[in-house]
């Protein structure tokens, strides 16, 4: 007699891991959308993937093209030494730092799957109560990554008061000594608060007491608002020297072309620090299957050596955040951030689902509700109450949803105003 799917689904063996895994944010809004028909006499305007939208620099497309030969070969997991040296000489521009390019580099497939991977490579399993600490709200990758590697997630939540930074005091010591990862963010998803150097010294000795790898998500770093030369955010990498970890012991930084090239679509990256951790997870990867493709590697040496494309980028973002921030800040509570790409924006009455909700009926306008990027952690949900709003679009269509956003707010909310400095 033949199995049917059902009895086969009941005997067939599989991860019970999975079952732990939550529904992504964006499958969330859409089952709180699904039945809400919005207003059609207006276009859709998404402002709620974070998904770069300027074109991708010619240089880049040139050098796809022009390897295409590179299809006939298999690609090596370490990266050409081209490649990691195009890497090594953009981490010494950038941060004035030598890296060995050999040894404390490796190429990935986006700072996305590295996120991911890396878990699966730090977490031992079969320690009693391994932790995966992530700040909250955060990218969702922290906690599958923690739950799939068969640890649990704890989260510190962002203090609005301290311009979002997660408030690591929240963490207590218990929870710190089965902690074996770390996740931080900086410049945040979605706060775009960056970490400052104190922060890091504080992260440093927790690590050096309990022994646990930090992952630094830096995929945000080149798209910041202020001039000057402190301008652009610090490096878990920089703080390291800074505070006397040449080594990076214990340290892997993540970065990415996604959003500084704004090539979300070649899936390029690399992370670097700690050499003894980059060759564990050189050979995980030689398993895995995470080589890179030469075409991909070639067109992203081609991006790491080239700073003009990156500049003119920033110059658009500085100017979409500078026309559309104080419009909104007319109705709700928002500011410029320190960096990245989202305005992460308080709404009058709390309710940031239903605000979602109403925005999109009436004036087609898409954002995300914070609450679907937070967990509920120590007696809240840090991400209750706001919205994150991504600035990808060109400025005309980001400032038309932000006039939309506006006069939705007034019409729901008549006493809204300008808000408090």
């Amino acid at each position: 007699m033949t199995a049917t799917p059902a009895a086969l689904s009941t005997t067939t063996p599989v991860n019970p891991r999975l079952a732990l895994l939550n529904p992504y944010p964006f499958e969330r809004l859409r089952a709180l959308t699904q039945d809400i028909v919005p207003n059609p006499d207006l276009r859709h305007i998404s402002l709620g993937l974070g998904e770069p939208r300027h074109p991708a620099p010619k240089l880049v497309e040139e050098a796809l093209i022009a390897n295409l030969k590179g299809l006939s070969n298999y690609p090596s997991t370490a990266g050409n030494p081209a490649l990691r040296e195009s890497i090594a000489g953009w981490i010494q521009r950038r941060y004035g730092l030598d890296v060995d390019a050999a040894t404390q580099i490796l190429p990935v497939i986006g700072s996305r799957e590295a996120l991911f991977s890396l878990a699966q490579v730090v977490i031992d399993p079969t320690r009693p109560g391994a932790t995966v600490v992530c700040p909250n709200p955060f990218y969702q990758i922290y906690e599958g990554a923690a739950l799939l590697a068969g640890a649990t997630p704890a989260f510190a939540n962002s203090d609005p008061q301290r311009n979002f930074a997660a408030d690591w005091s929240q963490i207590d010591e218990a929870t710190w000594a089965r902690t074996q990862l770390l996740y931080v963010c900086s410049p945040g998803n979605p706060t775009g608060a960056v970490m400052p150097l104190s922060e890091w010294k504080t992260l440093f000795a927790l690590s050096d007491r309990y022994g646990f790898v930090i992952a630094s998500d830096e995929c945000y770093s080149e798209i910041y608002f202020r001039e000057g030369p402190d301008a652009a955010p610090l490096s878990g990498l920089q703080a390291a020297v800074q505070l006397g970890r040449p080594d990076f012991r214990n340290l892997i930084a993540l970065s990415s072309l996604s959003k500084r090239s704004n090539v979300p679509g070649m899936r390029s990256g690399f992370v670097a620090g700690d050499a003894a951790w980059i060759k564990r997870f050189l050979l995980y990867r030689t398993y895995h299957g995470s080589a890179m493709s030469p075409i991909v590697q070639a067109a992203s040496v081609a991006a790491w050596n080239d700073e003009a494309h990156v500049v003119d980028n920033r110059a658009q973002y500085r100017a979409k955040f500078a026309a559309v921030t104080p419009l909104l800040a007319e109705v709700l509570d928002v500011a410029l951030p320190d960096a990245g790409f989202y305005l992460w924006a308080a709404v009058p009455d709390g309710d940031d689902v239903g605000f979602a909700q109403g925005l999109l009926a009436q004036y087609n306008v898409g954002v995300l509700p914070g609450s679907l990027l937070a967990r509920e952690a120590h007696g809240v949900n840090p991400g209750a109450g706001r919205i994150r709003l991504a600035l990808v679009a060109e400025q005309a269509e980001c400032l038309e949803a932000a006039q939309r956003i506006v006069t939705y707010t007034r019409s729901r909310f008549p006493q809204a105003g300008t808000r408090a400095a």
